[in-house]
């Protein structure tokens, strides 16, 4: 039986200017690198791609666990500003209760009013985790539907 261990031609930090690095073995630095995921929802962490700012695949990830912990680190801070997933702490209103329905919520990244094209657009995760997807694609997660205040357990009521 053969084992291969996975060897990388580059190294990955983080700028004074907050920008992620990628140093070829040769020297050669690429500043603003942007990891992308190349299937987030089912195979999070593995498959990721390296881009450049125009978008050119500098290098490619097998697995982020195939990764010194170092730049496993960098990667994955790069992964945290790169996604965007408002956490839904609080639904203030809804236009309608039957879809497409517009809702006014508030996050922990500011108050959103987004599009809920239909009820399967939620996406029951666990008990108690929801996963709600605008009409434009953007993705909100309830943490535990549980600690929302009674209005807001309500309102989603009518649509679970």
């Amino acid at each position: 039986m053969t084992t291969t261990t996975a060897t990388f031609d580059f190294t990955l930090h983080w700028s004074p200017a907050g920008k992620l690095v990628l140093t070829r073995a040769d020297g050669t630095q690429h500043e603003g690198v942007v990891p992308v995921r190349a299937f987030p929802i089912s195979a999070a962490e593995e498959g990721l791609s390296l881009v450049d700012a125009d978008g050119h695949e500098l290098a490619w990830i097998n697995a982020l666990a195939d990764l010194p912990a170092d730049t496993q680190a960098a990667v994955q801070r790069g992964l945290q500003e790169r996604e965007f997933m408002p956490e839904i702490q609080r639904l203030e209103g809804v236009s309608s209760y039957a879809t497409p329905s517009t809702w006014t919520v508030d996050t922990d990244r500011g108050r959103f009013d987004f599009v809920l094209k239909g009820e399967e657009d939620i996406r029951r995760l666990s008990s108690g985790t929801l996963l709600v997807a605008d009409s434009h694609g953007v993705q909100f997660l309830i943490r535990d539907l549980f600690a929302l205040d009674r209005h807001s357990r309500k309102l989603l009521d009518r649509f679970l």
